[in-house]
């Protein structure tokens, strides 16, 4: 399949080269051209601009960090949509809001074309080894024709309707959900450091007897030990889907009480400086606000 690849942060550069381990015949635009390079053999051909890649794609996947960096890469003179095909599909990876898969999907429709949300749950590890889950929503046509995509980049696909929307309205709440239990534990380890308890034994305690979930797994260890860097998934971007599911809660009448408490602790966590490290670094904040740290003290 012929496939234009735009994005190759750490996510991208995962998810690009396991479509080139798949054979397909790919080529890709990032804004760091060099980035490419990191792909594997034979690699891809690098686009100059979207315009340019989308001209020969059957499908375009867009991975890339919020709506603004989105709506950069598709419109105007050399973004995608100047360059889209009749009958190509635009896979969006992305998480973003849902407003703006509407209006992608409006505007795809208009030159014949197929809009088709498709956002990721997993971090860079899990992009590396193809094991992420995908959430799709759009025409069921188009979905089918993006399986042998999904199946290169994930371990299932779950299709949750035919409005774009409808993937990205539950990325961000499943996202929210992540940042809440997040939180918790931070303010949990903060708690029990505060009492001489070693925090992995906490954790040990917690996900074999009374949670037994991975990402109290994956989380509680990174907040155990406090290793927040490199990011697997920034703390800025945490903070941009909270944001994303508080406009959406908005658009819908629906009160997110306690997404606005997290989002305040993640505005905290940005105040610090702490912007680009792990989104479980939110966790600082709880052991600042406990005394366990200086606050000038450098993220680990």
């Amino acid at each position: 399949m012929r496939i234009g690849f735009i994005g190759l942060g750490n996510m991208g550069l995962a998810m690009a080269g396991n479509l080139v381990r798949a054979h397909h015949a790919l080529t890709v635009y990032n804004r760091t051209p060099g980035r490419a390079a990191g792909l594997p053999a034979p690699g891809a051909r690098v686009a100059k601009t979207a315009r340019d890649l989308a001209a020969d794609a059957e499908v375009i996947v867009t991975m890339l960090a919020d709506d603004e960096a989105l709506m950069a890469t598709m419109f105007g003179v050399d973004g995608a949509l100047a360059g889209l095909c009749r009958g190509t599909i635009h896979l969006s990876m992305s998480t973003i809001s849902p407003g703006l898969a509407e209006r992608l999907a409006a505007e795809h429709e208009t030159r014949g074309a197929t809009y088709v949300a498709a956002p990721v749950f997993g971090r860079p590890d899990a992009a590396q080894a193809a094991k992420l889950w995908i959430v799709a929503a759009g025409p069921a046509a188009a979905i089918e024709r993006c399986l042998p995509v999904f199946d290169a980049l994930g371990q299932g696909t779950i299709v949750v309707g035919t409005s774009p929307a409808q993937a990205n309205v539950v990325k961000v709440a499943g996202n929210f959900i992540l940042a809440s239990a997040i939180v918790a534990m931070g303010e949990a380890f903060a708690l029990v450091r505060k009492y001489g308890i070693d925090p992995g034994r906490f954790l040990e305690i917690i996900n074999e007897k009374v949670v037994r979930s991975p990402v109290y797994q994956n989380y509680g260890t990174l907040i155990a030990t406090e290793h927040f860097e490199p990011a697997g998934f920034k703390l800025r971007h945490g903070l941009k889907d909270l944001r994303l599911a508080l406009q959406a809660g908005d658009e819908a009448a629906v009160p997110l009480p306690l997404a606005s408490l997290l989002h305040d602790q993640f505005v905290s966590a940005m105040a610090q400086g702490w912007a680009d490290i792990d989104w479980s670094g939110v966790a600082r904040v709880s052991a600042v606000n406990a005394g366990l740290e200086a606050r000038d003290k450098a993220p680990a």
